[in-house]
């Protein structure tokens, strides 16, 4: 019986992807249409315990047991959840206690905990067979605190004199690279080229990249694209102001993570009642960088509190909270990023206990599936990864949004109140209809062409624009189907427990 149910809840996933036949053709893959599953890999899955020394569970800065073989074990997981590219947390050989990655002592080695150079490899294969991507994070500002480079006089101008400044945790107080220096950036120059020759990684995280020169980033993507034209650079500068992230587009970093999106999102979306005015401010301001389609969006990240524990703080229920902002984290401009462990959703506060060991065993089916269904139309949509992004209404908590590309038109509604709240929407197709994709909802225009959007409290909803074709066939043969295969199957095994009584 548990079988068949599992097979039931999946079918209307299933019967959605062939509903959306009728979008837009399929495009070219392009980054900006991706969706980033971010492992911390040490705190993911632990596949061989061959590499398990000096692990402890129970200490929070101590290795918890997760590898490259875990990783590989749980591609078709990841896969399933709708993710097209897998990012790492650094895998370079560290220090003791380095379970973060950050802390190097071989910048040429894997981390033993982690694998082997050969994991490596295989895990960058086992992706690709799957049609995904994966994300190397590579670190060039500093070294561990005991790295031999520091004991060698000949490499004593190696380092800026002093430790790192503007980091934070497992991060500060490390003895600082000088890239201004030839052979420095030779160095890390070959080592890049090591673990692009060696692996076929598809693209470097590159570790505080606000913390290093300009110049240094200019030659260095130019170096990596001489290898791979293709490959993809990804620059975390730790501002707020998009102005300083905007001073790193001239050098060849293709595109940056969104903090300036994270504090707004995960501080709007922690709560009930909160308006949403903010957040279209954001995107406004982010058209300062570039293509701000190509910003990296998320509400985890492995350097704060979770967002679980901001909803649980503010008294709300962290799965209606998570599924608010997941819808605007998938559905906004820019490449969604979800931190492992979110889809439980794993709770923390501040690092590291905010980077807990990933319970498989615990699993909250309905955000697997609410996250399921967001790839499934930002997969199928083009809009809603390529599509231009204009509000149409923003009051009282409600806020609705329009992606046009092409002939392609949806709607994002977000009722973020405490109370049911309506809009009327005028700025849209007239003679069609708004068909609800997460709640199967459908709406049809006034004789004036007036849309009156209804929200519940504390829902939200996305929805393509359609031709208005009278009744809605195709989900009330959706909704027919599923309750046709349903009572099939309460029948099937109705027959086999009345054979099993028998016998």
């Amino acid at each position: 019986m548990r079988k068949l149910t599992t097979i039931l809840m999946i079918i209307p996933f299933l019967l959605f992807g062939a509903l959306t036949t009728d979008a837009a053709e399929k495009e070219e893959r392009t980054w900006q249409g991706e969706s980033v599953y971010h492992i911390m890999v040490d705190r993911f899955m632990n596949g061989s315990n061959s590499n398990d020394h000096n692990v402890d569970p129970k200490d929070p800065k101590a290795y918890h047991g997760g590898d490259l073989q875990g990783g590989i074990e749980k591609l078709d997981y990841i896969k399933k959840m709708g993710f097209t590219t897998i990012s790492l947390s650094p895998i370079m050989a560290n220090e003791s206690g380095g379970f973060h990655g950050h802390w190097v002592e071989d910048f040429t080695s894997v981390e033993d905990h982690f694998g082997t150079l050969a994991d490596a490899k295989r895990l960058v294969e086992e992706v690709h067979k799957r049609d995904m991507k994966i994300l190397f994070e590579f670190i060039v500002n500093n070294t561990g605190q005991q790295h031999p480079w520091l004991d060698d006089p000949e490499k004593e101008d190696w380092f800026h004199e002093g430790a790192s400044e503007g980091q934070q945790g497992w991060k500060s107080e490390l003895p600082d690279l000088n890239t201004a220096n030839p052979d420095v950036k030779q160095y890390l120059f070959e080592t890049a080229e090591f673990w692009i020759n060696e692996t076929g990684v598809d693209g470097f995280r590159l570790d505080s990249a606000g913390e290093v020169s300009k110049d240094f980033w200019s030659d260095f993507s130019q170096h990596v694209k001489s290898i791979d034209q293709d490959f993809f650079l990804l620059g975390e500068v730790q501002s707020r102001d998009f102005q300083s992230i905007a001073e790193y587009q001239s050098t060849g970093i293709d595109a940056f993570v969104n903090l300036p999106f994270y504090h707004t999102a995960s501080e709007t979306f922690k709560q009930a009642g909160q308006p949403l005015d903010e957040l279209y401010s954001v995107w406004e301001r982010s058209k300062q960088v570039g293509d701000p389609k190509l910003m990296v969006n998320f509400l985890d990240y492995a350097g704060s509190e979770r967002f679980t524990r901001k909803a649980v703080e503010a008294g709300h229920n962290p799965i209606t909270r998570w599924k608010l902002g997941l819808t605007y984290l998938f559905t906004s401009p820019g490449i969604p990023s979800v931190l492992y462990g979110s889809e439980i959703p794993l709770d923390g506060a501040e690092p590291p206990a905010n980077l807990g060991m990933m319970n498989f065993k615990v699993q909250n089916e309905e955000l697997n599936h609410y996250l399921e269904k967001l790839n499934s139309i930002r997969k199928e949509f083009p809009a809603i990864a390529k599509g231009n992004f204009i509000e149409l209404y923003n009051q009282d908590g409600l806020a609705v949004f329009k992606r046009t590309y092409k002939d392609e038109t949806m709607v994002i509604a977000i009722n973020n109140s405490t109370e049911t709240r309506v809009a009327n929407l005028t700025n849209l197709p007239e003679d069609m209809q708004m068909r609800g994709l997460m709640l199967d909802g459908l709406v049809r225009p006034s004789d004036q062409g007036v849309y009156k959007l209804g929200m519940e409290r504390e829902t939200a909803d996305v929805f393509v624009i359609e031709p208005n074709d009278g009744l809605n066939w195709a989900f009330i043969g959706f909704a027919g189907g599923i309750f046709l295969l349903f009572v099939v199957g309460v029948i099937v095994v109705s027959v086999k427990n009345k054979r099993s009584n028998e016998s």
